[in-house]
Order: structure tokens, then sequence, then C-alpha cells
């Protein structure tokens, strides 16, 4: 089976490798020649244009979108629109939010276009270890498709299945990226708290490595970060700035509009707002207010 592929980062470029290695013809897109050209090295096709992604492709076509969620999404669907075929398929693999999702399906299938959207997990190991995809979209364009889900996938039995209607994919891609960070605030509260306890002489590197055997807390986030421990167990360089894509806000927002009780969520998300904030003017508030009632001693720089 061929497929277009507009983006080629890392895991864009990864997942072209991928369905090579199965036997698909991948045709890529990006505003990088270099990228492109590196493509064509690897033994798919690398185009510098949308028109040239489009002419190589046979109809029906299917063509996956790897860019940044918004309005190059929606920049993108609109040029394509202009030179594909009804019946052609459109999947974004983004993480877009789900109500862009269902907005954009509405539009691409009142024009005769197929539109699938594809919550896409696995990062840079996606390679090697196979993405998690989470489909949403219409039965009939997924299950033309599955030959290109199965590749992607861990096995062709495993780590990938349509879940719903259109939206679906991206919205469980959207909570499945909250409970991210709730894990991974957990992990890093715990650690902080063997680090805090000096006078014990906690390795955290081999607890970690302890953890990953026999513990109910073992998960494949742990071995990456025991792995991050062995090659730098001091987190020596790094600041304590925790970026987020938008999807953990997205969870919270949708939880308080369920009336579903998410507090770890929400509080892992605050956290990683709170990284940002040099010297922040929250908790000098709290100090100058504790000050104030109580009288207790204010800190000052």
């Amino acid at each position: 089976m061929e497929l277009g592929l507009i983006g080629l980062g890392k895991m864009g470029f990864n997942m072209a490798e991928r369905l090579k290695l199965a036997g698909h013809k991948v045709v890529g897109f990006d505003f990088n020649k270099d990228a492109t050209a590196k493509l064509t090295e690897g033994g798919s096709l690398g185009v510098n244009s949308l028109e040239d992604l489009v002419k190589n492709l046979p109809a029906p076509r299917a063509i996956w979108i790897m860019v940044p969620s918004g309005d190059p999404v929606d920049q993108t669907i609109a040029k394509l629109e202009a030179l594909l075929e009804k019946g052609d398929t459109i999947i974004d693999g983004g993480n877009s939010n789900y109500k862009d999702t269902q907005r954009r399906h509405a539009e691409v299938t009142k024009k005769g276009f197929e539109y699938i959207d594809c919550g896409t997990s696995g990062g840079v190991w996606g390679l090697k270890e196979g993405y998690s995809l989470m489909i949403g979209g219409d039965k009939a364009p997924v299950e033309r498709l599955k030959p290109i889900f199965q590749a992607l996938a861990p096995s062709p039995t495993e780590g990938w299945g349509h879940v719903g209607p259109s939206g679906a994919g991206h919205f469980v891609k959207m909570v499945h990226n909250g409970i991210e960070y709730g894990l991974m605030q957990a992990y890093a509260e715990g650690f902080s708290i063997m680090k805090a306890k000096q006078e014990l002489g906690l390795d955290l590197t081999q607890i970690s490595h302890i953890w990953q055997k026999g513990s109910v807390v073992r998960s494949w986030l742990l071995d990456l970060t025991a792995a991050a421990l062995d090659n730098n167990p001091t987190l020596a360089g790094l600041e304590a700035w925790v970026p987020d894509s938008g999807e953990g806000r997205w969870t919270v927002t949708e939880a308080i509009d369920l009336n579903i009780s998410a507090p770890v969520i929400t509080e892992s998300l605050i956290r990683r707002l709170r990284s940002r904030e040099e010297n922040n003017f929250t908790d000098r508030m709290i100090s100058i207010m504790r000050g104030a009632f109580g009288g207790h001693d204010v800190k000052k720089a």
C-alpha cells in the first residue's frame, strides 16, 4: 500500500521508515528539503511540494498529516483539498483537539473526501517498538487503510484499534496524555522524596532499576527514567522547566465539563506551569501574607 506523509520531523521520519520496512511505499513532503532528501536516500520518496506528493500517489490516495495542531492542520487541509480527488483520505496523526477534528471531518466529508483522526503515541521509540494508534472516524476508510495501521503498530493485532467515530481517536489520545502527566508527576515526586532523605544515602539510579522488576510501579516510563538516570544521575545541567503540549489542559477542561474529579491530572498540569515561573509571584504573595497575619519570618532575596 502507498501512503503520503506530510511532516518529516523525527517521529514522521521514523514512521516512514517503519512503513518501508513493512513493504509499503511512502511519499513524504516537508518544507525542510534536507529532510526530504534524507527520506529519498533511505529508500522512500521525498518531494518538495504538495503537488508532487499528490501526483506520486495512486487514487484513492491516503495522506497522513504530522504537523502541529491548530492552524497548520487547517492550512494543510485547505491546500490538499485543491489537489485531491473524491474518495481520497486525509489522516491527522498529530495532537489535534478532538473538537477541531469533528469540525474538520464534517467539512472534509461534505466535499467528498474521507477524514480519519489517529492519536499516535510512541515518540522516538516508535520505529523500534511500534506506535500505539487510537483511531477515530468512519469505518470504511479505516478498514481500507488497515494494512497501514497494522504496519505502524507494535504488531498487526496489538497496540491499535478503531475506538469510535470522528474525534474519538484524538479524544482518547488527549486522555492518554493527561494520564501521562499524572504518572510523570508521581514518579518525580517519589524520587524527590527519596533524594531529600540524605541521611540514608539512597542511590536513585539503583532504586529505579530495582523497581523495574517485580514492582507494581514498573512501567515503560520507569524504564526510560532508569536509563536517563544512568546517563545523568544528578540531573546536572537541567533546568526545572517543563513545557506542555496542550493536551493536559484539554483533559482538565473536559473533566470539568463532564463533572469528573481529576485532581491528579489537574495538579500535574499546574506543577508544569509552576516550573516555568522564576522566583514566582504566587509563592512570594503567600510568604508576605503569612508574615502579615502570623508574624512569620519572611525570607528576603
